[in-house]
């Protein structure tokens, strides 16, 4: 596919069903054995351990209704760059010793640290090394410019000591939704990934305590203007047909924008349709509404006329009655990264459940193409962000220390990201009092995101309400003993076509792992044998799910063992 915009086209051109089954079953079996295969293998193949490994209906069918299938998403181009393989290694602009970091561990980094990258986004982006040692920060690192990679020796090399949260440092988070919670406990991080403007608006609306929306058009969702309005189409077409296409043009990234109608159908949509979703109560989830219009976040491949094809196929059908159009949105941050480098925070008591003070990891705020590879954070409150964030990778990184609230959080509408060769430890010490963990988050119509190859010591597969869909959890092993979270205004825990694929879970626990009784659409392929106990969930919709369940009470035997890694292969 070279650059991910060649041969696309409205039927993605390059991609045949015939070929797709001959390279699914291929891929298959070259995955169950290690060897070579052809379209002629069977549905059983043997490991190589010896161990039979099975094809599952289910795969058979999605290679031949691949971007519309009813129960498993098409996220063969989630990530940085339609899922690019390699991040790219941009030139050396600045050393931080050259701006007065000291690597004694006493002297505060933080300001020479944030010149560097402010020099280097003056300069127009390459990378700002951080040798090997340890850095102490007062402040948090904000990167808040295109094509700047921050690039430390190596997470075992180099070390940034944290010694203050973002209560210290910007002041107390109220959630918009009232009460008394911390909204630390699900934004920000002490190296923070947003476009300047963006974080300067945010930055000065909470020390203002005007706690903002979050995401990509504003802190009251009103930064944006219509570029054109968009013809009706089907969920996975790659081309849409526009009223206007003198404002759009290759490589440019616009919001399509999907409002709800008075009947909820574009909720109901993402949740599968039918007589469940239609029966269900939605006026009175005021959360839930709250994130609504749907804004998708995607960048243009190619203009031919008024036809416009993307770099991903749509995530949902365009309807005329949820008012679709492409639209402006508040400047994203686009190609920049952190790499190679722990960030480490004095280690304090975790804090009570919603009242963390922001001792946060690693988060990303209106990016996309952005990038973590080779990161630790260690006594964080939470690990990892994605907030209003998407076609970003995070790729080997960990999660470690005293325990943490959060490890991963994907929420305001973050959509496409890969989250690959992932590790959550066992904390260190015992868990407070009053305290909650919950593990690999997705919420708030989050959609098309992927969690692939993890070790989870703790956690769980965490969804908190907000009715997020078509999110992928595959090739993972657990020990399942987190709790989600949400509010019941939030809706729904899940709505269509959630995917959990080769899945090991160490400890038995049924929740949150084996779906087919609570989400809709949604499918459950090569789970172990598990059962209810501790915290235990009702289906949010009534009647039949029309979810599947197959190679129930497995353990990786499944094939294709990774289902990320298959779709991928399905492009080549």
């Amino acid at each position: 596919m070279g650059n991910g915009y060649a041969d696309i086209g409205s039927g993605h051109t390059g991609i045949t069903r015939r070929g797709l089954l001959g390279s699914a079953i291929a891929v298959a079996a070259v995955a169950a054995t290690g060897g070579s295969a052809t379209a002629a293998d069977g549905p059983t193949t043997a490991t190589a351990a010896g161990q039979p490994g099975q094809v599952p209906a289910i795969w058979r069918e999605f290679t031949r209704d691949t971007f519309t299938h009813p129960q498993i998403p098409y996220i063969g181009r989630s990530g940085y760059r339609a899922g690019a393989a390699h991040l790219p290694r941009r030139p050396v602009v600045a050393d931080v010793r050259a701006y007065g970091a000291k690597a004694d561990g006493t002297t505060d980094c933080a300001p020479a640290i944030n010149r560097a990258i402010a020099a280097a986004g003056r300069a127009g982006g390459g990378t700002v090394l951080i040798p090997p040692g340890t850095f102490r920060i007062d402040d948090l690192i904000h990167i808040g410019y295109d094509n700047v990679v921050l690039r430390g020796a190596g997470s075992g090399r180099t070390k940034l000591y944290a010694t203050r949260n973002l209560t210290e440092l910007i002041g107390v988070y109220g959630s918009r939704y009232g009460g008394d919670k911390s909204s630390w406990s699900w934004a920000g991080g002490l190296i923070w990934l947003a476009p300047t403007a963006r974080w300067d608006s945010l930055v000065t609306a909470v020390k203002a305590r005007a706690w903002p929306f979050e995401g990509w058009t504003g802190n009251k969702r009103d930064e944006w203007e219509t570029l054109t309005t968009v013809a009706p189409a089907t969920r996975g077409s790659w081309s849409v047909t526009v009223a206007d296409a003198s404002e759009l043009r290759a490589g440019q990234l616009v919001l399509l924008r999907l409002a709800d109608d008075a009947g909820h159908t574009l909720l109901e949509h993402m949740s599968g349709g039918g007589p469940g979703p239609e029966a269900y109560s939605w006026d009175d989830k005021t959360k839930l509404t709250s994130y609504v219009p749907y804004e998708w976040p995607v960048r243009i491949a190619r203009v031919q006329g008024k036809k416009v094809t993307f770099e991903r196929p749509l995530p949902l059908d365009v309807r005329p009655e949820w008012d679709p159009r492409l639209t402006t949105h508040v400047k994203a941050l686009t190609g920049s990264g952190v790499e190679g480098l722990t960030l480490e925070a004095v280690e304090t008591p975790q804090s009570p459940h919603l009242l963390d003070k922001g001792y946060n990891g690693v988060t990303f705020q209106c990016a996309y193409d952005c990038w973590a590879d080779d990161i630790v954070v260690r006594h964080v409150d939470n690990g990892f962000g994605l907030v209003a964030a998407s076609a970003c990778t995070l790729r080997r990184t960990t999660v470690a220390g005293r325990g943490s609230h959060h490890p991963y959080f994907c929420r305001e509408g973050s959509h496409d990201n890969l989250i690959e060769d992932f590790t959550i430890e066992q904390r260190t010490v015992p868990a407070p009092a009053g305290t909650q963990l919950h593990g690999i988050n997705v919420e708030g119509l989050s959609s098309y995101n992927v969690w692939s190859r993890g070790e989870m010591a703790m956690g769980t597969f965490d969804s908190h309400r907000g009715l997020p869909f078509a999110n992928v959890r595959t090739d993972i092993t657990v020990h399942n003993d987190g709790r989600h979270g949400g509010d019941a205004i939030a809706g729904p825990l899940f709505g269509a076509r959630f995917t959990h694929w080769n899945i090991r879970v160490t400890n038995g626990r049924a929740g949150l792992m084996k779906i087919d009784g609570l989400a809709p659409y949604s499918a459950t392929v090569g789970v172990n044998e598990v059962t209810e106990f501790d915290q235990i969930d009702v289906p949010d919709f009534t009647g039949a799910l029309n979810s599947r369940l197959e190679l129930y009470g497995t353990t990786d035997v499944v094939r294709p063992r990774n289902l990320y890694d298959a779709q991928r292969e399905l492009e080549r």
